[in-house]
């Protein structure tokens, strides 16, 4: 995946991911910022972040409970250290960090 393919499916991820946690109900403020970056704010005041690394070619999560590194498989957005899968992923962390139940979907 050059670097233009790159940015396209990134900037879909996000975009969906934005999407995906408006509608789940959590109580969190979602803004989807210029260059790639996603920040949630949830009512604790905790923040998640989630941007694209144009120069390592993957998504990455800053979340409470640590650093997540994704990476395009070709099908799926996949962590480089174990490979569960973005949105599960996602799903498990908004859980844990806003204290709700929530199930992302792609």
């Amino acid at each position: 995946m050059d670097e233009t393919e790159f940015a396209a499916a990134a900037e879909r991820a996000l975009e969906r991911i934005e999407r995906a946690l408006e509608e789940s109900g959590v109580e969190a403020d979602v803004e989807l910022k210029d260059g790639g970056v996603l920040e949630v704010e949830f009512a604790d005041g905790s923040r998640m972040v989630i941007n694209r690394h144009g120069a390592a070619r993957e998504i990455w999560v800053a979340a409470r409970s640590g650093g997540f590194h994704f990476r395009w498989d070709g099908a799926h957005w996949r962590d480089t250290r174990d490979g569960a899968e973005l949105f599960a992923a996602l799903s498990r962390l908004v859980s844990a960090q806003s204290g709700q139940p929530v199930l992302l979907r792609p």
